[in-house]
């Protein structure tokens, strides 16, 4: 094994990432790959990637259990729990997942209060992301969700009285928002106790409704300092409470209910990448490589159909290249990354002298080979990432 792949691959975390496309609604807001549900039959998407899943298995022999298996879309809560049943299922037999495997689904708080809970968990599910964006009706409203604050807030008592390991998703930064307001929204969250909040600034893409609205002028995104005193504000009020972030946007009342999922995207672990659209990353044979499935449902279908996998491409990642993601993703969560592996994948050293412009600074501490952003750090994430890459 050379040096390189030493520094990636499974023993840094391996998981298996499954993308529903269909959403009930698409919101305005949304840039995933997703597409209306309407009334389509689930079944051929649902047998693809059960295929897909196993497709991968013999190329990947360096490859044990999974550490985690993640359903995310679009909204892979409009399943029915036997055909989650199945996805869980599939994973297993082709990979297996480690005793104390997470196993997550995201869900929307409508699907919450219709769905079987009991069946979701004997299905295989342990942690549950619900996609609440809001307690506050008019942001619901503003935000396109097809759920009110009442469905929002009975969704979260019902899910919380049979899965102890529950995520709640909120946006803010939303225009015209104020700190009173979203400090009176973030009280009211913390209430119900959940173990990990995901707070997301609103951000504004091109190709979505919200972005065509903006270059009409119908709408004007909140500007950056605005948005910098409520991210500062959020990380004051969840620290109070007992949830620090240890991710720019994520924050747990302990290790034990920290995303082991997302750890191993910024820990430069392995992920597998099944259903349309669905992103991978694949170290074997001393390499690595960027996977990326086919995005409309029906070519990945087909091209699954065709044994070839969903993939569209997998393309082989360079030294540079596995370098700047790392450090990217690894200055993310506040434990950080150790620079001798930038620096031993990329054969560059790292500034020595930017490192402490950004320590004196207050944005970066430095712990001997360890670097990590401070929470004003963290404000400027992508600056300081481009200014100290390799």
């Amino acid at each position: 094994m050379t040096t390189e792949s030493a520094q990636f691959g499974p023993q840094y975390g391996f998981g298996i990432y499954i993308h529903w496309p269909y959403c009930a609604k698409i919101c305005p807001y949304c840039d995933f790959n997703v597409y209306a549900a309407k009334d389509r039959d689930p079944e051929p998407l649902l047998k693809a990637i059960r295929k897909d899943i196993a497709i991968h298995r013999p190329r990947m022999p360096e490859h044990g259990a999974a550490d985690s298996l993640y359903l995310g879309g679009g909204t892979p809560s409009l399943l029915a729990p036997d055909a989650i049943a199945g996805l869980v299922t599939a994973a297993g037999d082709s990979f297996g997942l480690k005793h104390d495997a997470e196993i997550t689904i995201e869900a929307n708080p409508n699907d919450i209060m219709r769905m079987d809970l009991e069946g979701l968990k004997a299905a295989g599910i342990n942690r549950l992301s619900i996609g609440i964006q809001s307690l506050r009706d008019h942001a619901l409203a503003f935000l396109g969700r097809d759920h009110d604050s009442d469905v929002a807030r009975a969704a979260l008592k019902r899910a919380m009285k049979i899965f102890p390991n529950v995520s709640i998703d909120l946006i803010y930064a939303r225009p015209g928002q104020s700190e009173d307001e979203w400090q009176a929204e973030l009280a009211d969250v913390l209430e119900y106790g959940a173990p990990h909040i995901s707070l997301y600034e609103l951000t504004i893409e091109e190709r979505t409704a919200f972005g065509k609205a903006a270059a009409r002028g119908q709408m004007t995104p909140m500007d950056d300092d605005d948005q910098a005193d409520l991210y500062e504000l959020t990380q004051d009020v969840l620290s109070a409470a007992g949830l620090p972030a240890y991710e720019i946007s994520n924050h747990a009342m302990s290790e034990k209910y920290q995303s082991r999922h997302n750890n191993i995207y910024w820990n430069g672990g392995d992920w597998i990448g099944v259903g349309p659209g669905a992103h991978g990353r694949l170290s074997v044979g001393g390499n690595r490589y960027a996977s990326e499935a086919e995005r409309q449902p029906a070519a990945y279908i087909a091209n699954v159909q065709a044994l070839a996998s969903g993939w569209s491409e997998a393309s082989k990642l360079y030294p540079l290249d596995n370098a700047r993601e790392l450090l990217a993703m690894g200055l993310r969560p506040s434990s950080g990354i150790d620079r001798t592996r930038i620096e031993s994948i990329s054969g560059r050293t790292l500034s020595q002298a930017k490192i402490d412009v950004f320590v004196e600074e207050g944005w970066m501490v430095q712990d001997g080979p360890r670097l990590a952003l401070t929470a004003r750090g963290r404000l400027l994430a992508d600056a300081l990432t481009a200014e100290l890459s390799p």
